[in-house]
């Protein structure tokens, strides 16, 4: 089996192509020429390189050729001043471009990497992938539509299509979770409104595993699913199993949330504009009052997709690492 990985040098596509690798495919990472010196780790694992970008359409069909399966890994996150328009150039018309590319080559799947936040703040937990679609920001916005024009493709019957939702990525590696890590460690984590709220953490290592199961389970053609850990988690009990982990008691204090909120959105309305990184936005806010639990029956039921990292195992790996790297 030949694959293609986009996104290769990110914490996601780079632990996924890593996976494959050692479950005997031959792996081709898509990498743009700025990642090429992230990519020598990849070589070192006998990955196949080809420089591109989605935005260049004689480097995606380079990276098709011969390939059985892609996996459309590769977005653009949240970065503070970047215009809508770049959102859309990636996260839709790049996967567009993917799209076409693997279907002039033959590619038999295609496995787009999309995101629970699509489903917005889950007004009924846990949400399945039947749940209402109420994407709350520009990023979200257009991983649905990317997520749209690859179901789109799949109903023609040109090529399977199999769209993954994961919950909130983390593990070794990545840093999208230090601040709450360290805010936590170093005892300046506000807890704001009820922490009643409930986050659903996703390990990377069962992740990518759900990602292979989505690419080579003959079931999953034409199939939507939620990737995402064994069980979602009040606030309150993350922070207590990450305080516990740093050596650290629970924040005890709690805060109300719309001032707070309201002096976010000041802050983005003077930093974003001049491209500048706000101290503190409305969507961080978030984290405290919206729902993000979700239900992976399907995932279970079809696939077998079976998580076996739990969170305080996740948990203790993460900061293991954030501490070998003296981020904690």
């Amino acid at each position: 089996m030949r694959v293609l990985v986009s996104g290769a040098t990110g914490f996601t596509g780079g632990h996924l192509a890593r996976h494959l690798a050692t479950r005997g495919a031959a792996v081709r990472g898509l990498v743009r020429p700025r990642s090429r010196p992230r990519a020598a780790a990849l070589q070192e694992a006998g990955i196949e390189i080809v420089l591109g970008d989605l935005a260049d359409d004689a480097s995606l069909a380079r990276a098709c050729d011969g390939v059985d399966t892609v996996y459309h890994i590769a977005a653009t996150f949240r970065n503070a001043g970047q215009p809508d328009a770049a959102y859309r150039a990636v996260n839709a018309l790049g996967t567009r471009a993917l799209l076409d590319a693997a279907l002039a080559a033959g590619v038999t799947r295609f496995v787009h990497c999309s995101t629970v936040g699509v489903h917005g703040h889950v007004e009924r937990p846990p949400a399945d992938e039947d749940a209402p679609l109420a994407p709350g920001d520009i990023y979200q916005e257009t991983k649905l539509e990317g997520e749209r024009l690859a179901r789109s493709v799949g109903t023609s019957g040109d090529m399977e299509v199999v769209v993954a939702r994961p919950a909130g990525i983390y593990g070794p590696g990545d840093t999208r979770f230090l601040k709450l890590f360290r805010g936590i460690a170093k005892r300046r984590f506000p807890l704001l409104g009820s922490g009643t709220v409930c986050y659903h953490f996703t390990y990377i290592d069962d992740l990518v595993e759900g990602f292979r199961l989505c690419g080579e389970a003959p079931v999953a053609a034409g199939r939507t699913y939620i990737l995402a850990g064994r069980h979602y988690t009040p606030l309150t009990e993350l922070v207590r199993v990450i305080a516990d982990e740093v050596g650290v008691e629970p924040p005890r204090w709690r805060f109300p949330v719309w001032p707070v909120w309201a002096v976010g959105a000041m802050c983005e309305a003077v930093c974003v504009p001049l491209g500048v990184e706000p101290p503190l936005y409305r969507r961080r806010v978030d984290f405290f009052v919206k729902n993000r639990a979700f239900d992976m029956a399907r995932a279970r039921r079809e696939l077998g997709f079976s998580p076996a990292i739990d969170l305080v195992e996740g948990v203790r790996r993460t900061a293991d690492w954030y501490r070998r790297e003296g981020l904690l």
